[in-house]
């Protein structure tokens, strides 16, 4: 069942990621940590330094606005009324 989830993730996220060079892990963990942490993109970029990937916070935020409709779209379908 995860697997069809990350899966339906991907095929998603790749029909709107056609041109971009770094690999969609990369990219999801910086959104991740922008959406899911108070930081700053700034400190995204710092922090991706420390890991060996050196990205600018202004691709930081291209992809953020890319990605966040697309996750949005593919959560709120996946998403279970809460008396179930």
């Amino acid at each position: 069942m995860l697997d069809f989830r990350i899966s339906s993730i991907n095929s998603a996220l790749r029909k709107v990621l056609i041109r971009f060079h770094y690999p969609l892990e990369v990219m999801l963990t910086c959104v991740r940590w922008y959406v899911a942490y108070p930081l700053s993109l700034r400190h995204v970029e710092e922090m991706m330094q420390e890991r060996g990937v050196f990205v600018d916070h202004t691709t930081v935020h291209r992809w953020a606005m890319k990605m966040l409709p697309v996750l949005a779209s593919v959560f709120r379908r996946r998403k279970h009324p809460p008396w179930v």
